[in-house]
């Protein structure tokens, strides 16, 4: 970062990266503590995956009553949300209402994308170069990757970088052979063309069976002419029984919402939670309750007893109910039993919600190709050649997830104290304390980042906390007269453990699941997220907010040399017998 003349002027308290959910009620709350920030943006406007995720069938598995802010009673009594489980569209026109009606477009910079950022320790603050334009980005359909312009941007410096970049936002295309050489379009669900795709009469290729993939095979099998489905292992979905809400149960919802609002805060999303043992009851009774949830639909369904993610054996149960189901619902034998998932736990992986999805392989247009008996060999310029036969398609989409929780972080150029690069730093794996800041970077916050259960919860309500607790921090430094606050390498290595033994309590890694980084190659096996209840992780937090940020490293702002000279000339004073 030796482009001094590039560099801007421009100093806020604090720079916030992205504005989605996390981005925008970071830069709320700042504005109400009276603190200057700026928001740095890639897109042309707010929403973050919500912006991007514009496929065919996108739509949230959170119920849309509880995926909303809480933070102001109006907001959340004046929106009107129309479905059960609301689709892009209309997440997106929240959260463009929520910068609106809070006028929070004014502090955000759009079409910038944060390209590095840098600690200076002599001035305690941070040092970020931006590229700016409609141009500053393009992500390249054929390489996966984001490419960037060459010019060098701007640069600007802040006490404070809080990285709200997203733990989905980095798409990741597969790495198959010949891919360079297909002459049709190619599309990822996760930078989906916002003019939308006419899949009409075109024969599509998709690749991937994850959470997008089965909310995007049945819509577009509605439309092309055919679709053929390249599964790579298949996963566990439950129907979401998905429809228009109704004003009197959005009434009654609405009347309870601050009771809601501070259960949720305890478990993240409002479901049954049952206080019974899958292996304490009989057979007929499980089948019953499973029964009851797969009609109820959603992930509820997944907290049928409270043992499932604990004892194998319990799983296995679930996990055969919903084979039964694949099966009952798939007409074509062979085809019913390539979607059944055998490798992993039901719930190890994030459990699916879909609309119709089992259903579509009855379809005449609609054809599985089970990549386990019959592997890729090449993509060709017209289509897919697998080992058994060639499949020829006009377009591919790639529903192949995201480089998720680390991805967006180090595709920065991030660098802390003595020049640390936060690449090396977590070279093997990430490593924070509390999910919130990691040793040798000072000053620098990640929202519902690795090592917090973020994506295991409610992601709105996971932001709200990491958000108020961070306000909280600056507060604190602030009364205190202090500059910079860092994670210690003791207390982090404490918490990296506590995450992995948490985790290892579950059967949650016994699956090759994007919680654990299995789906980029090279990328280190360590699983990511915190598994405990977010009652019980707010807690964590908030005593070591209470104990004095305990765990944590904090220093005043460095003296000027004159203050240095000074200081030294008293205590030598004081010290003089």
């Amino acid at each position: 970062m030796d482009n001094e003349e590039h560099r801007s002027t421009r100093r806020f308290d604090v720079i916030v990266i992205g504005a989605g959910f996390a981005g925008l009620f970071m830069l709320h709350r700042l504005r109400e503590m009276g603190l200057s920030a700026r928001v740095y943006e890639a897109a042309a406007d707010v929403g973050g995956v919500w912006y991007w995720n514009r496929y065919p069938g996108a739509r949230c598995d959170v119920e849309s009553l509880q995926y909303s802010y809480s933070f102001s009673h109006e907001l959340e009594q004046e929106w009107v949300w129309t479905e059960r489980y609301a689709a892009q569209p209309e997440i997106l026109r929240y959260i463009q209402h929520v910068a609106d009606r809070f006028d929070l477009r004014r502090d955000i910079q759009f079409n910038t994308r944060v390209v590095a950022a840098q600690f200076d320790e002599a001035a305690q603050v941070w040092t970020v170069r931006t590229t700016t334009g409609e141009q500053s980005a393009h992500f390249d359909e054929q390489t996966g990757q984001w490419t960037l312009p060459a010019e060098a941007g701007q640069w600007v410096t802040g006490g404070f970088i809080v990285m709200a970049t997203g733990a989905l936002s980095v798409p990741r295309l597969p790495d198959l052979p010949g891919m360079q050489s297909f002459r049709g379009r190619v599309y990822h669900t996760g930078a989906w063309p916002h003019e939308g795709v006419d899949f009409t009469g075109v024969r599509v290729g998709i690749v991937g069976t994850g959470s997008s993939g089965i909310q995007t095979i049945p819509a577009i099998a509605r439309q092309a002419q055919s679709v053929v489905v390249f599964q790579r292992t298949p996963n566990f979905s439950i129907p979401a029984w998905n429809g228009p809400l109704k004003p009197d149960d959005e009434k009654a919802w609405k009347s309870k919402y601050r009771e809601y609002r501070l259960r949720a805060r305890e478990v993240g999303t409002l479901y049954e939670f049952s206080d019974k043992a899958a292996s304490q009851v009989s057979h007929d009774e499980r089948v019953a309750e499973y029964q009851r949830r797969w009609d109820k639909g959603g992930v509820n369904f997944v907290h049928s007893f409270n043992d499932l993610m604990i004892d194998k054996r319990s799983n296995d149960t679930i996990a055969e109910f919903v084979r039964t189901k694949i099966r009952e619902i798939v007409t074509d034998p062979q085809v019913a039993d390539s979607l059944c998932p055998t490798d992993h736990p039901l719930g190890s992986k994030r459990i699916c919600v879909d609309t119709g999805y089992y259903g579509v392989y009855n379809r005449e247009n609609v054809k599985l190709v089970d990549l386990r008996k019959t592997p890729i060999e090449e993509v060709l310029p017209n289509g897919v050649r697998t080992t058994k036969a060639f499949h020829e398609i006009d377009a591919l989409v790639c529903a192949t997830g995201y480089d998720a929780l680390t991805g967006a972080l180090l595709a920065i150029d991030i660098r802390g104290r003595g020049g640390l690069a936060l690449t090396d730093k977590w070279a093997h794996g990430p490593r924070t304390y509390l999910g919130l800041m990691t040793h040798g970077f000072p000053n620098m916050f990640v929202i519902t980042g690795p090592g917090s259960p973020s994506v295991l919860v409610n992601m709105i309500v996971g932001i709200e906390h990491h958000v108020e607790w961070i306000c909280d921090c600056l507060q604190f430094l602030a009364n205190k007269g202090l500059a910079t606050m860092e994670a210690s390498k003791d207390a982090e290595d404490k918490w990296v453990e506590r995450v992995n033994e948490a985790a290892d309590r579950t059967l949650l890694p016994l699956a090759n699941s994007w919680f654990l980084g299995a789906n980029i190659p090279g990328k280190p096996r360590v699983f990511m997220p915190y598994v405990a209840k977010i009652g019980v992780y707010r807690k964590e937090c908030q005593q070591v907010a209470d104990d004095g940020y305990v765990g944590f490293m904090v220093l005043p702002p460095q003296r000027t040399a004159a203050e240095a000279k000074q200081h030294a000339t008293i205590e030598a004073i004081s010290s003089y017998p």
